[in-house]
């Protein structure tokens, strides 16, 4: 096009200073195939309408397919139609997905792609990039663009029931002959009213028949909350080991999260501190003990896009979650590393009541002054670094 204009006036000149009718001609019929290049190619783009459709998560290991919809809503056929649309580098090879059409009146084009989902993280597809031009390329290409969308990998879930993990700690609700808590989805029988007692335990419909005000009486018991912490300081794994490290730590993690809420129906909370690709700095995340299956798939989200970080300070992260932690609630410890430091935190939180439960992502044998000290404290430890160490956990 750049080229068109100036070829097109000087046609005009040569037309006007040798007054050929022939050549007047010629110029008119330029002139005219390129306000008509023009007007198709604005018109095309404004009638080209894209639009993907993929499910935006899936777990490490799946395969998706992402689909491109292409329609020419006008009258008019759309020439030619490139389309190049961005894609994460872990997904897919290569990383892009590109395409050349050509749209009759309302035709709708469907271009697919498959996404491996080798590797957990938080991607972004996009974005799609489209030029719209004329036959015969005398008009401007029309520009179109559709911005990237979220695509979230889950960390990997194993089953825990097939690796053999322990089932000395308790996996439901205890009941306590003298209650520390009270559990209000277990209604034991009602009482009468007495001065003192909350609103919301009066049992309105036996209230009504009684004639009487009569408040629930729940059945006493110790709910067991567990908080998963996760070490993704990058200075507590080993340099040469520290992706399979920190990755394999994330699947112990999800695991656990995932065995807890579903087979077991118990609450559970995450937390940790590492690197959000999503707000692009250093984010500590406390997701409190629930047992939602909401808060389940919350709870995988940010171990799928949590990276390591520089600077974290681990055993301060445990004394300060673990403070609104209820009297009794298991701690699972997920570390790269022993230390004196994070030794004398768990032996603190021991003491102030709590289970504790330490699983060490590292490829040396726990040493024995290590296990000595554990037991000494009531502590498990685990050393994991395959999924066969996993299955040894028995």
């Amino acid at each position: 096009m750049g080229r068109f204009l100036p070829f097109l006036l000087l046609l005009l000149v040569i037309a006007a200073v040798l007054r050929v009718d022939f050549f007047f001609t010629v110029a008119y019929l330029f002139l005219g195939i390129y306000l008509l290049s023009h007007v198709w190619t604005r018109r095309a783009v404004r009638q080209v309408r894209v639009r993907r459709r993929f499910t935006d998560r899936a777990f490490s290991g799946d395969e998706t397919t992402m689909e491109v919809l292409v329609h020419n809503r006008g009258w008019l056929p759309v020439p030619w139609l490139k389309l190049h649309e961005s894609l994460p580098v872990n997904l897919t090879a290569p990383p892009f997905l590109r395409e050349v059409i050509i749209l009759g009146p309302h035709e709708g084009r469907s271009l697919t792609h498959t996404l491996n989902c080798r590797r957990r993280g938080y991607y972004a597809i996009g974005p799609l990039r489209m030029r719209v031009g004329d036959l015969l390329g005398v008009a401007d290409p029309g520009d179109l663009q559709i911005e990237s969308e979220p695509f979230i990998v889950y960390p990997r879930v194993i089953p825990l029931r097939e690796l053999g993990l322990p089932t000395r700690s308790p996996l439901v609700a205890l009941p306590a002959p003298t209650p520390l808590f009270e559990d209000p989805a277990r209604v034991m029988g009602v009482r009468s009213y007495e001065r003192g007692d909350s609103p919301r335990r009066i049992h309105w419909t036996a209230t009504a028949n009684a004639g009487q005000l009569l408040v629930k009486q729940y059945e006493p018991s110790i709910a067991r909350e567990t908080l998963i912490f996760l070490d993704l300081g990058r200075e507590h794994y080993e340099q040469r080991r520290r992706y399979t490290a920190t990755e394999l730590a994330i699947v112990v993690a999800a695991s656990m999260a995932h065995h807890i809420i579903v087979n077991e129906g118990l609450s559970v909370g995450l937390a940790t501190e590492g690197w959000d690709p999503l707000s692009e700095e250093k984010t500590r995340f406390s997701l409190p003990p629930r047992a939602e299956r909401s808060h389940l798939m919350r709870l995988l989200e940010i171990l799928a896009r949590i990276e390591v970080v520089e600077g974290t300070s681990f055993p301060d992260l445990l004394r300060q979650e673990s403070v609104n932690l209820p009297w009794g609630a298991t701690l699972a410890v997920i570390a790269g590393q022993e230390s004196e430091q994070l030794f004398d935190r768990l032996v603190y939180l021991r003491r102030a009541g709590f289970a504790l439960s330490l699983i060490l992502v590292q490829p040396l044998h726990l040493s024995e002054e290590l296990r000595r000290r554990a037991d000494r404290l009531g502590m498990s430890v685990h050393r994991v670094w395959s999924e066969r160490d996993l299955e040894a956990w028995i």
